[in-house]
């Protein structure tokens, strides 16, 4: 037997504990940045070419001098309004005399135009900002997503 049990009694068992780690991964949520977009609105101008429509009516005064016994209705004619205008006559009777008639004729006329207006457009300044909230840089790289990313417990 060996001299290093000698101080344990004989005929006793002695127990040696076993011992066995574990090791129990995990993740969480870390912010390592973010991104900020600020946004401009940048005025132009453009020439915008629209057509303009004018109206203009030519009066004519049309002597009839005939006698009525009513007053003709206002009437049209392809593009002419004719509006008959009435006069009392007193002879041995009354009778209504038109006198004439007004005809106002519609021509209708386009010319272009050449407008300048003013435009608007937004710009869009994306700027990646670390965890405390500083700039990085002034743009993030295509295809990166700022934010968070996982690490191990």
């Amino acid at each position: 037997m060996d001299r290093e049990f000698e101080d344990e009694p004989q005929g006793d068992d002695v127990v040696i504990p076993v011992i066995e780690e574990d090791v129990v991964a995990g993740t969480r949520r870390v912010k390592t940045g973010s991104v900020r977009v600020d946004k401009h609105v940048e005025k132009r101008k453009r020439r915008i070419h629209a057509p303009l429509v004018h109206d203009d009516v030519e009066v004519r005064h049309v002597p009839i001098n005939r006698v009525v016994n009513e007053a003709p209705a206002v009437r049209r004619k392809g593009s002419t309004v004719i509006v008959p205008v009435v006069e009392e006559e007193i002879v041995v009777t009354k009778r209504l005399v038109l006198k004439e008639e007004i005809h106002l004729i519609k021509r209708r006329t386009k010319e272009r135009t050449v407008k300048e207006v003013e435009v608007n457009r937004e710009r869009a300044e994306v700027h990646r900002l670390d965890a405390e909230g500083r700039v990085i840089d002034e743009a993030p790289a295509a295809g990166r997503k700022a934010g968070w990313k996982s690490v191990l417990e």
